[in-house]
């Protein structure tokens, strides 16, 4: 397969930089957006780099061998991060997501952690520390990042059929090796494990039963994802979605269930449970069913650009404020002038894309280049 050319890199780097209100303080309270939507999540991405190709986020014929991925001296520091997310966490943020490409892959990362775990609400309550990751080498890791502060762990399984798995991952990796992550995971306390499967119909829907049973009885909620039209390299198709409702329906013909009550507001999955209480399970059905109208999730890039929505096509610079950029002409603001750039950017937020999937307005957005799954995580 010939190697395409699409302009990721410069896309990277479309963003502008938040202004600073004038004779503003910084911002208390909670936050909402032009559609009543509290800030309550910020998934942070702390590299751009994955060991996996999945075709449906890093397909191989464009994150090849010279992609150029960004240098480290471009990253957050994590004294930055652990900076920003105070910051956000005294704006409403109550949940923190640390993310990638595949965050294990950034050295130090439970050092990371640690700092995280310090960060207190301004009630003096701690804010909830997860992370997302493919599960590829956690099963060395599980430990020090429980010993860190993480409070607990979602790993990304597409099949348990190893052939299948090897072929989706499209880097041959075993899936033995994510399974003795899960494992190691729940040693290490990381309760519950969640385990996402992205379904592409004609794919891996052949899993979708496997899944159900090998995990039964484990402990773990296992969810599975409708297959997204996120960014711009994954060959999305709407004749490969498998609707939830589908999914739901092969599983509840094996195994009798029943729905589950939400278990926090803006909750992404529609929980059900085995009648036999062996199994929770996730439905996430973004295109089929949307959530935007409770959507309360920022996305911060390894970067230092704030996205707010998973199909966004442009970012807000906030490492430019955190550093100065003289090239701009941009000088270094303190805390409260960050808070205040924040809030404002969230309070004119109004993404609502997978709501408006389908219509001319979103047909319209469809044009533009969208940013990566990767590059904010899932």
């Amino acid at each position: 397969m010939s190697e395409r050319t699409i302009p990721i890199l410069d896309h990277r780097y479309a963003s502008t930089v938040p202004r600073v209100p004038a004779n503003q303080k910084a911002p208390v309270g909670l936050l909402a957006d032009r559609l009543g939507r509290p800030l309550h999540d910020l998934r942070i991405s702390i590299t751009d780099r994955c060991n996996f190709r999945c075709t449906y986020c890093m397909p191989k014929d464009v994150f090849s061998a010279h992609y150029e991925f960004l240098r480290h001296a471009e990253l957050l520091r994590f004294e930055e991060i652990d900076r920003l997310a105070r910051i956000f966490v005294n704006l409403g943020v109550r949940k923190l997501r640390i993310t990638g490409g595949e965050p294990l892959l950034r050295r130090g990362v439970e050092d990371l952690v640690a700092m995280l775990a310090k960060i207190r609400t301004p009630g003096g309550s701690p804010v909830e520390l997860t992370m997302t990751t493919n599960g590829s080498i956690l099963a060395r890791k599980a430990q020090a990042l429980a010993q860190a502060g993480l409070s607990r762990i979602t790993v990304s399984l597409d099949a348990l059929d190893d052939a299948v798995f090897r072929r989706m991952n499209d880097m041959d990796f075993p899936v033995r090796a994510v399974l003795d992550g899960i494992d190691a995971a729940q040693a290490a306390g990381l309760r519950p494990v969640k385990v996402n499967m992205v379904v592409q119909r004609g794919v891996n829907d052949d899993q979708i039963l496997p899944m159900v049973d090998h995990f039964r009885s484990k402990g773990v909620v296992l969810r599975f994802i409708e297959f997204m039209d996120v960014g711009n390299t994954n060959h999305w198709r709407m004749d490969q979605v498998l609707p939830s409702s589908e999914v739901l329906a092969r599983i509840a013909a094996r195994h009798p269930m029943h729905a589950l009550d939400p278990s926090v507001q803006g909750e992404t999955a529609e929980r059900w449970m085995l009648d036999d209480g062996s199994l929770e399970i996730g439905a996430i059905s973004s295109v089929t069913h949307a959530f935007c109208r409770d959507c309360n999730r920022a996305r911060l890039s390894m970067e230092g650009k704030l996205y707010l929505c998973l199909f966004a096509t442009h970012g807000h610079d906030l490492r430019a404020l955190l550093r100065g950029d003289a090239a701009q002409g941009i000088v270094a603001v303190s805390d409260e002038n960050l808070a205040a750039a924040v809030a404002q950017v969230w309070g004119v937020r109004e993404d609502r894309y997978s709501e408006l999937r389908g219509t001319p307005a979103a047909e319209a957005l469809r044009g533009e280049r969208r940013v990566e799954m990767s590059y904010i995580g899932g």
